[in-house]
């Protein structure tokens, strides 16, 4: 069955400023990866659409939500926290962000596509119930799961998350929902300083030390996860994509290559296969050096096409 790439032009406008990692040549650099390695022309592409307030507030506190909703500025920037701020596009942008994972969920649960892959920006999982943080606004994960779950009456879900950082957002959504499976793996100690200790029985954190390779990233996974991931036996999968523990990225400390990424992208696959029909979603999440996360999802997205 066809692949989804999902996203929208307002992602590409989400600016927090010059000198901020969390950029839009991001997005640029994934887009030109994909025509040059044609992936593009076998991806169905789709503008993904705004999340309403009701499907925020599945995850997130009415006073937060509303509280972003009136902070996007006419000009300049407005602050959420130390490292994410509020621009004159950016309120757009996190909406179709959060939408990204909404439409995705519906395309693979409604037959039309296999797996998606939402390119969008802000990334989410760094977001809580009540506040903004790591330059994320929207949970933009949790957002599908609970659409999955609300709308399409599913009763297994498991999120997968290897970013370099913690999940910290995501683990402060579900923690505790035993419908969802988290698994996160991230560098420790490093930002955001969470997930080592004091875990809901839903939650696998993974705190792996810095200059973690491939060879003890691909053993901790199948150690702790895999087996786990298998007899949860979730009808969808959910990736938080973070491609910034990729060894040219010097917003962590991690040693991985675009190989590992391929490789635990088809582990998901398989464990897909098995319980959730192929049913795979995946969003976006942490990826800075811009050669590197472009080379990242390229081999992310060709193991979905069942390449090694």
């Amino acid at each position: 069955m066809p692949i989804a790439l999902i996203t929208h032009s307002a992602c590409l406008m989400h600016d927090m400023g010059p000198a901020h990692p969390e950029q839009p040549a991001r997005l640029h650099a994934i887009n030109d990866r994909l025509i040059a390695s044609h992936l593009s022309m076998v991806l169905h592409q789709y503008d993904a659409p705004a999340a309403t307030r009701e499907q925020l507030l599945s995850v997130h506190k009415a006073a937060y939500v509303d509280y972003v909703l009136k902070s996007a500025p006419k000009q300049g920037l407005a602050w959420l926290d130390g490292d994410t701020a509020m621009g004159p596009h950016n309120l757009e942008a996190a909406l179709h962000a959060a939408g990204a994972g909404i439409l995705g969920v519906d395309l693979v649960l409604g037959g039309q596509m296999s797996q998606a892959f939402c390119a969008v920006r802000p990334p989410g999982h760094h977001a809580e119930r009540g506040r903004a943080m790591g330059f994320c606004i929207f949970s933009n994960v949790a957002i599908a799961a609970y659409h999955a779950i609300q709308a399409h009456g599913l009763e297994r879900i498991a999120i997968i998350d290897f970013d370099v950082h913690h999940g910290n957002g995501t683990q402060d959504i579900v923690g505790g929902d035993e419908r969802i499976l988290f698994c996160s793996s991230f560098q420790h100690p490093f930002y955001p300083g969470s997930g080592y200790e004091n875990n809901p029985s839903n939650v696998i954190n993974l705190p792996l030390p810095a200059l973690t390779d491939g060879k003890a990233f691909r053993q901790a996974v199948t150690e702790h996860w895999l087996d786990q991931i298998e007899a949860f036996a979730p009808q969808l999968i959910l990736i938080s994509a973070g491609f910034d523990g990729h060894q040219a990225d010097d917003m962590g400390q991690f040693n991985l290559l675009d190989t590992d990424f391929a490789w635990i992208t088809n582990r998901m696959m398989q464990l897909a296969k098995i319980s959730a029909q192929g049913r795979l979603v995946s969003m976006l999440e942490g990826g800075y050096e811009l050669h590197a996360l472009a080379r990242c999802v390229e081999a992310h997205l060709k193991a979905f096409l069942g390449e090694p």
